[in-house]
This record gives structure tokens, sequence and C-alpha cells, in this order.
């Protein structure tokens, strides 16, 4: 898959946080004049499943599994340090460290400023978060720091398989290590609805576009379709935001509480990762991505996932939209910090 890196980042992709801020916002203001219609939206469910959202969080998660390329995992021998850096931060060190700094923060730093059972659901999005690494928008990080783009699809590709099969054990263990309940077949029938059935509707569509190996198609294709998913994911903040009104009106200072382990677990983790590639001597077109996919989150399945086990109006629901809101400006921040150290690499 090539990729254009003469427009690395569209005019939604560069304001994403000021577009979730404004929708914020907006989900609050309606939230809180008219209640009975996020009531009546809310109540639009089957099986603990909210239909609306689950369409909206479809068309956020479609056009990324487009991108995914099965063909490329081929590929999978080439440059192992970068592929093993990738996998062993994605699911060995980074679910455990996001569920330690959840603990900590509001089992103990935060005890006094929110209720216990609050305070789980809050630990609870931020484990989801921590355990769905990124999909999408590490095609965009690659671009900006100019990395190998071929293989940046690789280690996307092969994260999105074990994603199939690590998600729900690794949300299922961490979540009961917090004392939460997790209702196993709604955990799995989440990855079904959010991983399982876009990545397969992502592979027959590229296998149609793709029928005579013109890359072209699906370039147009995925092109043509992105501002939905971007349309998908701020209709879900304004529904989420516009849910949780009330509660954030009289506690503003929720958002920053869930914000603070949420940047201090990025910056950590794209350190290790990046400390790492650099004493393994590892090619700055491979570390980098490598780090930026280890920090960035796959924050649209976090999300249904959220709302499928606690509910619309849940902390954990909460928290991830809040990672939403945090991730951009963080892996902005990266990306100058890894463009003005490249030339410590080999």
């Amino acid at each position: 898959m090539s990729l254009d890196t003469s427009s690395p980042m569209g005019l939604f992709e560069r304001y994403l946080s000021v577009w979730v801020a404004l929708c914020i916002v907006a989900g609050v203001s309606l939230g809180a004049a008219l209640p009975t219609i996020f009531q009546a939206i809310a109540s639009i469910e089957y099986a603990s499943v909210n239909l609306v959202v689950a369409v909206l969080i479809w068309v956020m998660i479609y056009p990324m599994m487009v991108n995914v390329d099965f063909a490329s995992l081929k590929d999978v021998g080439k440059k192992p340090k970068g592929l093993c850096i990738t996998l062993v931060v994605n699911w060995l060190i980074k679910p455990f460290t996001m569920a330690a700094l959840g603990i900590l923060f509001f089992e103990y730093i935060f005890a006094g400023l929110v209720e216990p059972q609050t305070a789980k659901e809050y630990i609870a999005g931020m484990i989801l978060l921590g355990v769905a690494p990124c999909t999408a928008m590490v095609f965009v990080w690659s671009q900006l720091v100019r990395g190998d783009a071929n293989y940046t699809l690789v280690q996307v590709s092969v994260n999105d398989i074990i994603m199939v099969f690590a998600f729900a054990p690794i949300a299922a263990l961490l979540l009961g290590v917090t004392d939460i309940i997790v209702p196993w077949e709604t955990l799995l029938l989440s990855v079904i609805l959010y991983v399982v059935i876009p990545l397969a509707a992502g592979y027959v569509t590229r296998r149609i576009l793709d029928g005579s190996r013109d890359n072209e198609r699906i370039t147009a294709f995925t092109g043509m379709i992105k501002p939905y998913s971007i349309i998908g994911l701020l209709g879900t903040v304004i529904l989420l935001f516009g849910f949780q009104a009330q509660t954030i009106l009289d506690r503003p200072m929720v958002i920053v509480l869930i914000a603070i382990p949420l940047l201090i677990q990025s910056y950590g983790i794209f350190f290790v990762a990046y400390a790492w590639a650099y004493f393994w001597r590892v090619p700055f077109t491979t570390a980098a991505p490598a780090a930026l996919i280890g920090t960035s989150n796959f924050f649209e399945l976090a999300v249904a996932v959220a709302i499928s086990l606690f509910g619309l109006n849940s902390g954990a629901a909460l928290a991830t939209v809040v990672g939403v809101l945090v991730e951009v400006p963080v892996m902005l921040s990266l990306v100058v910090i890894a463009n003005r150290t490249r030339h410590h690499f080999a």
C-alpha cells in the first residue's frame, strides 16, 4: 500500500482535538437542554447494544479496516525487531501499565474525589483503551515521521489479527483484577461486532477493489469514505457527552482527572518503545512508527466495548471518549519529538 506523503493530515485529522472539543460542548449543551431526546435515543437498544451508537461506530471503523492489507503479512519476517517492539509493547506492556495507572490514580491518589463505583468504571474505560492498539490513525503518524509505509502496514495488519483473539481475554483478565464482573458473552459479542465483522467487510471490500491489483482504486475509495468515519466519531462524541451532560455539569473536573493518567501512560509508553528501538539499533523509519503504534489507541473499539459492557451513561464510556480528546495533541507532540531526534538513529 502506497501512502501519499504530500498531504499527511487532512483538515479533520489535523484539528481533530478541536472538533472533538466542540462536539463535547455541543453534546453537553444539547444533553442539558433536551434530556428527553437523549433518553429516547438511549432506549433504542438490543441485547445491551445501542443501535444508534452501533451504526455510528461501524461507520467509524469500516473505512479503517479497508486499509488493512492481509497480503502484507507475507513480509512479516522482514525487520523483525520493529515488529517485536510493536507486539511486546502493545500486548505485554501497555494493557498492564494502563490498568496499574488507573488503579493508582482512582483507588489511591484520587480516592477522595471520586465515588468508588464510578472510579472502577473510569479504570475499566482506561483498561479498554490500553487493550485496543491503533488501527488507522497510525498511518497518519507514520507519514508525519516519514516512516516505512509498507512496514507500518505489516505492523497494523499483524496487530489486527492478534486483536481478534487477544482483546477479549486480556480485557476480561484486567477488568477482573479491578473487581469488575465482566459478562463474557457481552465482551465476545462486542469483539465480533466491532472487530471481526468490520475487518471481514474491509477484507471483502479490498478484494473487490483490488481485483486488478490497482491500489489507486482502494486509495480513491478510502479517500471517499474517510469523511464518514470522522462524522461517525464526532456523532458518537456528541451522543456520549449528551448522555453524560448532567454528570459533567455537576463535576467538570472529572475530565481533568481522567486525562492525567492517560497523559502519563501515553508519554511513558512512547519513550519505552522509542528507547528500546534506539538501543536495539532499529532504523528510524521502523523505530518511530513502532513507538507511535504502541502509544496510539483504537479508541473507536474502546468506546464501543465500554458502551456495550457498562452502558451509555457509564464512567467507562466517558473515560474512553476523554481518550479521544487527549490522543491527537499527544500524538502530534510525539511526532515532533521523533522528528527532532531522527539524527540519533542509524
